[in-house]
Order: structure tokens, then sequence, then C-alpha cells
């Protein structure tokens, strides 16, 4: 049997707030090696909520709740649990003395309202709040099922669960097992590409493979369930090894490695340095590329040429060039490169010039076309051609020029320090 989240409020459903909850606990409930298969995120009402109850109960054995605990009229997350299992509510006179005592510390008085955060069902126990007035509850309402409430606020949620609710769970016998999970990192291949390629892999049990795109980047999570995480992960190193010589170049990293990062690391070892001139991203690369810590040995600077008079001044694009096939050409992407290369005095030199919308286009240069400059080493310059389409937004295009670029650049110091990895 596995767990259950239920995330109770109106709020998460109208999106006024976002449901960090969930993905913690998710986490947690991994660490302790508990499968869960199922989230619901429920408003503040109790018929609702009773229908989630219903179905969740035939499914899952721990229940896990959050939100709802609060003093107002819309929390009802402890009342409607009692009525749904045919149970009375009753008073508990500790609960009533920790929140008189919290508000005192704060100066304040309590409120009459906050006495309904002392009423928890006949049965259970109370799962206590160091931080805030609103404890949980620990219950058993019937064999085989656990139901832990916790507050929505995050702060007090996660000390409660780390805790109460984590050795209350390995008491019971849970968390003998770990689930521990790996993410391969792909660039410059789509998701059905790269899943048509390790099709086989998806049919594994233990460990288990499984594929999921964001922002032009794909991911392969690659889970196992062990003892520990030694043992977990000598499942997954030989699946990882496959996947990772099947996708070749396109795998760039694993975990938090970052396309950033892995250019950095790949500099450094070749002790060389990199600079850019960007146009249409406006410093997107060079903001990717500080973002690690450390970029400041291998990352020298670049120019921001939105204007071609800066283009031309600063990085010494020639104007006839500019006249003749536009700032958004092969020609100019190749000279913002080497200007950059040059001034700066590093190895590399990369630049991005296109058009990222939402207006700018036209037939022939439609928005979401852009062109990459890579100066390299030996002072020969390439140009790479993208047309990200103009149903994008402008960030995204943004985004994707800026990851391309530095993937072109990933790849080109593969292949020159690394060959036997391309």
């Amino acid at each position: 049997m596995s767990a259950e989240i239920i995330c109770v409020g109106t709020e998460l459903l109208l999106g006024d707030i976002l449901n960090t909850n969930a993905q913690f606990l998710a986490r947690e409930l991994a660490d302790l090696g508990i499968p869960h298969y199922y989230q619901t995120v429920v408003g503040d009402n109790p018929s609702r909520l009773k229908q989630v109850l219903a179905m969740a109960c035939e499914r899952s054995a721990i229940l896990i709740f959050t939100g709802g605990l609060g003093p107002t009229p819309d929390d009802l997350t402890t009342e409607t649990l009692a009525d749904f299992f045919g149970v009375g509510l009753i008073e508990q006179f500790d609960i009533i003395e920790d929140i008189t005592r919290k508000f005192a510390q704060r100066g304040r008085q309590m409120t009459p309202s906050n006495r309904k955060q002392a009423l928890i069902p006949e049965g259970a126990k109370v799962l206590p709040n160091p931080t805030g007035t609103a404890p949980g509850i620990i219950w058993q309402p019937r064999p085989g099922l656990i139901l832990l409430t916790f507050p929505g606020v995050p702060s007090e949620m996660h000390r409660m669960w780390q805790e109460t609710a984590v050795p209350y769970l390995k008491a019971q016998g849970w968390g003998k097992q770990i689930i521990y999970s790996q993410t391969l990192r792909f660039w410059g291949i789509g998701e059905s590409a790269l899943a048509e390629k390790v099709a086989p892999f998806f049919h594994l049990t233990n460990p288990t493979v499984a594929p999921y795109a964001s922002q032009g980047e794909v991911r392969l999570r690659v889970s196992a369930r062990a003892p520990s995480q030694g043992e977990a992960l000598q499942l997954i190193e030989p699946v990882v090894k496959d996947l990772r010589q099947i996708a070749g170049t396109d795998y760039f990293g694993s975990d938090t490695d970052t396309l950033a990062s892995v250019v950095g690391q790949l500099l450094r070892e070749a002790n060389q340095s990199v600079s850019v001139a960007e146009s249409c991203t406006g410093g997107g690369v060079g903001s990717l590329l500080t973002a690690v810590p450390g970029s400041s040995e291998y990352f020298k600077g670049g120019v921001i040429a939105y204007s071609n008079d800066v283009k031309v001044s600063l990085l010494g694009v020639k104007s006839s060039d500019l006249d003749k096939w536009g700032a958004v050409s092969k020609q100019v992407a190749q000279e913002m490169a080497l200007g950059v290369r040059s001034r700066l005095a590093t190895d590399w030199g990369v630049s991005i010039t296109g058009i990222a919308g939402p207006g700018g286009g036209n037939e022939s240069k439609p928005v979401g076309l852009v062109y990459m400059g890579l100066a390299t080493p030996d002072d020969r310059v390439e140009c790479f051609k993208y047309n990200f389409g103009r149903d994008r937004s402008r960030t995204s295009i943004r985004h994707q020029s800026a990851c391309y670029a530095l993937d072109q650049l990933r790849r080109r110091l593969l292949s020159r320090f690394h060959p036997a990895q391309v």
C-alpha cells in the first residue's frame, strides 16, 4: 500500500499560492521509501473533501493532509475527517494552554475562534506544532489506515513532519527502504526522439526509468528502491551507463548540473576562457554563466550589442554587412563572435543575434529566427541557424537561444578536449 497527499485550500485551486507542500512531502516520502501514486488538491468544501476521502481510503494506507487547520470558518479539515468516520470532536485542554502561551509570548490574547484548533477527533493523537497555533493529528480511524494532518504554512509543516511524523512512520514499520533517484539531463534532442532510443528501459521495474521535458531540456529520472542509498546506486549505475552511451553527446549532465556549469567545468579543465556578444538575448548567456560560482575563472565578460551602432563601435561589425545582410544574419553573428573574442582577449567568443518578437519579423526573417556565432581559439568562426517558431513567447525564444549557444560551445569543447566522449 502507498501514501497519498491531499492538499486542502481554495487558494491553491485559484493559483494564489504555489503548492510547495506537495513537492516537499513527495521528496520526503521517496527518502523514506514510501511509494505514493496520487496527489489531490481540494477546496475548502466538506462534501468535496469527503468525496476525495472516499477514494483515497480505498487505494492508500497513509493519507497526508495539509491545510484547513486554522481558526477561520473555512478551516474544515479536522471537522470533516471526524464527520466522515462518524466520531465526535474532543477539546484538548493541553492545546488551549499551548495556544494561550504562544499568544502571550507575542503580546497578544487568544481569541475565542482559536479554541476551534483544540478540537481533535475522538481516538486521534495530537501532532504537535512547535511554532504555530494549529496542531495536527495522527489518527488510525480503522485498521490499516493512517491519517496525518498538517497546517498549510510550509515552515510549520516541515518541522512537524521531521520532528514527529517521520519518527512515527518509522516506528510503524514504514521507511525500511528508500527510493533514490538520479536525473540524467539532455539537450539538443526532443523528448519523443530520446524516448524511442531508450524505449526498452521504460519496462524496467527496479530501477525504473521515466522521461520528462522542460523548456527545451529533456530528462530521464532513474529511480531504485533499496534498503540503502549504496544498494540503490548499485542498481542504478549500470542503467545510467547504458543510457548515457545511447544518448552520446546529447547527454550533458546529471542532477543539479546545468549547461552553464558543465561548460564552465570544461573551460576550467582546459584552462580556457570565453566572452559573449549578445543582441536579442540581452545578457541571457552571461547571466547563465555567472550564475555558476567561480565563473570568473573562465568567463571574462560580454557586450550587449542591441543597437547596430554598438555592434559596429564595440565589436567591429562592418557597417556594409549590416546594410547588406541585416543585423540578424550569419555574417553579423560571425563578426560579433570574432569581435568580442578579440576585444576581450578570450579563447572562445559566442554571439547571438535574432528576432525574439512578438513583432519585428517578416517573411524572410520571421519571429524566432536566431543566428549564433562561435569563434574558436584557432581563429575560426562557425555559425548556427535556428528557427524557434513565431508561436513561442519572447521569453522562451530568448531562453532557448541562450541555452543552445551554451550547448554548441559544450559540444565543441568536448570534441576538442574529450574526443573519446564524442
